[in-house]
């Protein structure tokens, strides 16, 4: 079978590096990620990675410590390139040629973004990691995915958590809630699920690009995921 996808953008969560931390990032779940990862790309597939911060740092309340709201999202910027510079070892070690491409320029460690550049590497064959976000404060690592997958012409947005797809209602306090296998757009803004933040996701809905949120956790879903089979849940239309 060929693969259903030809170029996709996973979004990985920050938290999702700590395995079963409280912190920092687990040498395991690194392994696990790139071996699934170079799974798809000995397919064919082009993979482009987006990576949060919030197991190095997570935005805070400015009025409990004192830092400004802009002042932490960049220090959450620096997280996602410290998370990307991690995956890019493992990539490595698995076998793969990749580029660190950073949105706030820092030379020694990584490109600077340029979107010609990004899908060049990724027509070579090269795992495409983006850090630091859209160099923006006030975004999140969820729009700055959307906005690359858009700009690199992505086929879809793989967004990889801990759950299997989209509930009706939190699988983790809800033993009734059931997964939808797919679901429109405006059928997630009408039940108010919570899928992506609103301006990424609005993102998504404008350009036409479906998400696809799996349970990256799981080895091989991934692969499921890009042969077309019924993992996770589709969001569409």
């Amino acid at each position: 079978m060929l693969p259903k996808y030809k170029r996709i953008l996973l979004k990985l969560s920050g938290e999702s590096l700590m395995g079963d931390s409280n912190y920092g990032i687990d040498p395991k779940v690194i392994t696990q990620y790139a071996q699934d990862i170079k799974a798809v790309t000995d397919l064919g597939v082009q993979v482009a990675v987006v990576i949060g911060g919030g197991n190095i740092y997570r935005g805070m309340n400015e009025a409990e410590t004192g830092i400004e709201r802009a002042q932490g999202d960049y220090m959450g910027m620096l997280a996602t390139v410290i998370n990307g510079m991690a995956m890019q070892s493992g990539l490595e070690r698995a076998g793969m040629y990749t580029r660190l491409q950073s949105a706030i320029k820092m030379e020694q460690i990584a490109e600077p973004y340029i979107r010609r550049r990004a899908i060049r590497h990724l027509e070579k064959g090269r795992v495409v990691i983006f850090g630091a976000g859209t160099g923006n404060p006030y975004f999140t690592t969820d729009t700055a995915a959307s906005l690359r997958a858009i700009e690199i012409q992505a086929d879809v947005i793989l967004k990889g958590t801990r759950v299997d797809g989209i509930y009706t209602a939190d699988p983790e306090k809800d033993p009734a809630a059931t997964r939808y296998e797919t679901i429109t757009f405006a059928e997630v803004y009408q039940k108010s699920l919570n899928v992506m933040d609103m301006t990424a996701f609005t993102l998504c809905q404008e350009n036409k690009l479906p998400i696809i949120v799996f349970d990256m956790n799981k080895t091989g879903n991934l692969l499921h995921v890009i042969m077309g089979r019924n993992v996770g849940t589709l969001v569409k239309g």
